[in-house]
């Protein structure tokens, strides 16, 4: 069934009830760690099936009429196939009266809720994110149209100089030529500067995309997408810390349980983790920073609640490792050993041991 239909259904559900002086409802999937399961083979983050009510009351009546406004945008959006950012969508809400939204992160909870309902993503809504999509380097051929000829573009990435191809947030309909053996996903933009500079891509025969910290949905999306259709492993490069290791690698790998309901589309089941490690720390004697209270909760909190450490011993090890050691590193402390130790060492000794990888 098609969104806009769905929308309709739903509305006309809501206007039913309420000349039938009965209370609306509606549902919703509880998007959180509580209510996903992994699977390593399916390989992503699914939803067990706990579900959220919200009930038309005295309560819920502002919340409620937000989440029918902004289905009320998606339809209209639809229909002229046109897109809104989550940002206008925001804004668009000022004209609400009572019912606007007070700050943004409001409004993207309302619009992640209506995902989760109608279990479809927010490109299907007809809405798009602000974030930047990521940057890429290599032995890459992107191919894209032309939004006004609908003419075929072929865009080289090993030409852009000292620059890089960006991400752009829709990218279902690019198609890919490559020779590349693998991806490589760097957590910093440094770290890709720096390779990019050098044309480790070149020498490695790889395509290198930054992801700029957790990466958005459209860099996790075109990931996956050259990684199945290219049958391409995917390699992560991200810093020593609980936040590289959950917020970022894990986010990419299998998901969120904030967005279970689309992890499967947008995860990247074929990532192996390479970047630094609590061992890495020890045998490179890396400059190290002591971890924070923040850190800390995030590393026992992984320990305690996340299904995918439960599944991989191997992580669970490596932070209490790091708990114990109390400090965490940065993928730039590797210059400790030279500007270019990451290039001519570090990768290479990673890339050809998987024994040092986490899965």
């Amino acid at each position: 069934m098609k969104v806009d239909q769905k929308i309709k259904n739903i509305a006309e559900d809501v206007y039913k009830k309420i000349l039938k002086k009965k209370q609306p409802s509606m549902k919703f999937p509880l998007r959180a760690l509580s209510n996903v399961k992994y699977d390593p083979k399916h390989g992503f983050f699914e939803l067990l099936g706990k579900e959220k009510i919200r009930t038309l009351s005295v309560n819920t009546v502002k919340t409620f009429a937000q989440t029918l406004k902004m289905m009320s945008i998606s339809k209209d959006i639809l229909k002229s196939d046109d897109m809104a950012t989550k940002r206008e969508v925001y804004y668009v809400s000022k004209n609400w009266g009572d019912a606007r939204f007070n700050e943004q992160p409001e409004s993207d909870t309302v619009m992640d809720d209506i995902e989760g309902m109608f279990m479809v993503n927010r490109e299907q809504l007809g809405f798009t994110a602000d974030e930047h999509g990521g940057d890429v380097a290599g032995q890459l051929v992107v191919i894209d149209k032309n939004p006004d000829t609908k003419k075929v573009v072929k865009i080289d990435c090993t030409k852009f100089g000292s620059g890089a191809y960006s991400i752009p947030t829709s990218v279902e309909h690019l198609k890919f030529e490559t020779n590349a053996k693998f991806i490589l996903a760097i957590e910093t933009k440094g770290m890709f500067e720096r390779l990019n500079r050098h044309n480790y891509w070149r020498k490695s025969k790889c395509i290198i995309v930054s992801m700029g910290g957790v990466p958005s949905r459209a860099c996790r999306r075109f990931i996956r997408k050259l990684s199945d259709e290219k049958n391409l492993p995917v390699y992560v490069f991200t810093d020593g810390d609980f936040y590289g290791y959950m917020n970022i690698y894990r986010t990419l790998k299998v998901g969120s349980g904030n967005a279970a309901h689309i992890n499967e589309f947008f995860c990247v089941p074929k990532a192996s983790f390479i970047g630094i490690t609590p061992q890495d720390i020890v045998d490179y004697k890396l400059p190290t920073h002591p971890l924070k209270d923040v850190d800390i909760k995030r590393g026992k909190d992984a320990v305690k609640n996340d299904p995918f450490v439960h599944t991989h011993k191997e992580w669970r090890k490596a932070i209490e490792a790091q708990l114990k050691m109390g400090t965490r590193a940065e993928q730039q402390a590797l210059a400790k050993h030279g500007l270019n130790f990451v290039i001519d060492k570090y990768l290479p000794k990673k890339l050809k041991n998987p024994k040092l990888w986490l899965p």
